[in-house]
């Protein structure tokens, strides 16, 4: 009943897109710098590390000092990271829970009280989405300028970014042979860039799987492939180093930029163009 009441009730404040999930409880109001922050999305990890001071932080995600996973799992060190548990949500008392959505998770939907203030983020895709997470976040955590800041660090990043690809396709292969379609993140990175992505020119959904065979036969120009690949160390990345398309040029980046809109956008950029202009200038 009460999670109903929350789904009914919940009003969005402002441009910061803030939520406040309504009960027979008088309304949380969140202070105007919280200090007990807790994320419960991968994502919003990252955004908060990189807006909030270390001590507003209170609680982050099992993955958010995984190297792999997060691209400010560095930053995570020593802080407390939570199983998505409602218990420790509720012994921490947080006046700011971000999420994506935060209003989703099963273990704000378990707690006794569901009027702690929320911060709900939408799944960025487009770098245009990564600067609405940052403002949005940046308000939230009471550093609008740090948002600010940030997004033109970001900006000066790309301004004169060459686009290197000149129209060649590329797939992004994962293990198993999972590629990567149209609509995501690493699509308007393979655009940044200067690249066309072959699942959209197959037609392909936004994930799908295509066989090595499929793959030679599309002959694509590159190969994107996540760093942890480059070498084999199971039967799932063992495929990417199959002869049939070891000579398929590679655009090598860690997982941990793309998997999430995050500032790490920039770094995967410029790395996918260093990169391309390195093959082109290998070439004879």
């Amino acid at each position: 009943m009460r999670a109903r009441a929350l789904a009914a009730a919940a009003a969005l404040l402002g441009g910061a897109g803030l939520l406040w999930a309504t009960s027979p409880a008088p309304r949380a109001k969140a202070p105007a710098v919280p200090q007990r922050i807790v994320s419960i999305n991968l994502c919003a990890d990252q955004l908060v590390l990189a807006l909030a001071d270390r001590e507003q932080i209170a609680g982050l995600t099992k993955n958010a000092t995984d190297v792999e996973m997060s691209g400010e799992a560095a930053k995570a060190a020593g802080i407390p990271l939570l199983s998505n548990s409602a218990e420790q949500i509720l012994a921490i008392e947080p006046d700011l829970i971000v999420g994506m959505p935060a209003s989703r998770s099963a273990a704000l939907r378990a707690l006794p009280r569901q009027d702690y203030p929320l911060l709900d983020l939408a799944t960025a895709n487009t770098l245009d989405e990564i600067y609405t997470s940052i403002r949005e976040t940046a308000a939230a955590v009471g550093h609008p300028e740090r948002g600010s800041a940030l997004i033109a660090r970001m900006q000066g990043e790309l301004a004169g970014l060459p686009k290197p690809g000149k129209g060649r396709v590329a797939a992004y292969y994962q293990r198993r042979g999972y590629m990567t379609g149209t609509g995501t993140l690493i699509d308007e990175l393979m655009g940044r860039v200067g690249l066309v992505n072959l699942a959209g020119k197959l037609g392909k959904p936004p994930l799908s799987q295509l066989s090595l065979e499929e793959m030679v036969a599309a002959e694509p120009d590159f190969l994107i492939v996540e760093s942890a690949t480059d070498v084999v160390t199971d039967q799932g990345s063992e495929m990417l180093h199959h002869p049939a398309i070891k000579d398929i040029p590679r655009i090598s980046i860690p997982q941990a930029w793309t998997v999430c809109g995050s500032p790490a956008y920039t770094q995967a950029a410029r790395s996918m163009t260093a990169q391309i202009a390195r093959i082109d200038g290998d070439r004879p």
